[in-house]
């Protein structure tokens, strides 16, 4: 990875690293909840050897970007938005984990034709969690090094998701891989096959890893990204 940069979009600073030939297809790259872009590293190595250009993102609230206090999946959503715009990335390759999965889907939703290619790991799922997340009241007894607002935020949306989230994944033009973590995961792995179904254009995938998917087994999440993904050769439009 290069060294971080930090573009700013709608007043919060966002932090970056990127990696990979400065005119290859790009690919922006969003961790799940509590992570941040460093999560990402061995994928992003690979990927920009095969000759991407890729991005990895502090989402609001986590790692080096900025904590404003205010938190959702919609906010997130525009956040990345503009940091397209703010790079001027056009048609790129849109991968997410957990969190970053939610996200990204709703980038693809909002925008289409800005999304070439997308991949959701573990995510995203549009349904009431089951059972109901604790909506926290109060900061946890010991440190985080993310935002500890974004878990009262997350736990609110993820336990009455917006109808639209469910709604307009049929919005999503993107060729789409998802890939999901297999029994061990604690995510309803029937859901993540309804919202594959839904997607018009998408091929489930299971990793038997758990929800860490692209953590535990690199290798054969590369391999499902390229087989996916074209080459660099096939990808220099």
């Amino acid at each position: 990875m290069n060294d971080i940069a930090h573009v700013e979009v709608a007043g919060v600073r966002l932090a970056y690293e990127s990696a990979g030939p400065v005119d290859g297809p790009p690919a922006v790259l969003l961790h799940a909840l509590g992570e941040d872009r460093t999560s990402w590293r061995a994928v992003t190595a690979a990927l920009a050897a095969d000759g991407y250009r890729c991005h990895a993102l502090d989402l609001r609230g986590h790692g080096a970007s900025e904590h404003p206090g205010s938190y959702s999946f919609e906010l997130l959503r525009d956040d990345v938005l503009g940091f397209l715009d703010a790079l001027g990335l056009n048609e790129v390759t849109l991968i997410g984990h957990s969190l970053g999965a939610v996200t990204a889907s709703l980038v693809a939703m909002a925008r289409p034709d800005a999304v070439r290619r997308l991949v959701l790991e573990e995510g995203p799922l549009p349904f009431p969690a089951d059972p109901p997340r604790p909506v926290p009241a109060a900061a946890p007894d010991e440190p985080t090094p993310y935002d500890w607002r974004l878990l009262p935020a997350v736990a609110v949306q993820r336990n009455a998701p917006d109808p639209a989230w469910w709604q307009e994944l049929t919005a999503i033009t993107a060729p789409t891989l998802l890939i999901a973590g297999g029994p061990r995961s604690h995510l309803r792995q029937d859901q993540l096959a309804r919202v594959a179904d839904r997607i018009p254009d998408c091929r489930l995938t299971t990793i038997d890893a758990g929800h860490m998917v692209h953590d535990e087994r690199p290798a054969d999440v590369l391999r499902e990204l390229r087989a996916f993904l074209p080459g660099a050769a096939a990808a220099a439009w």
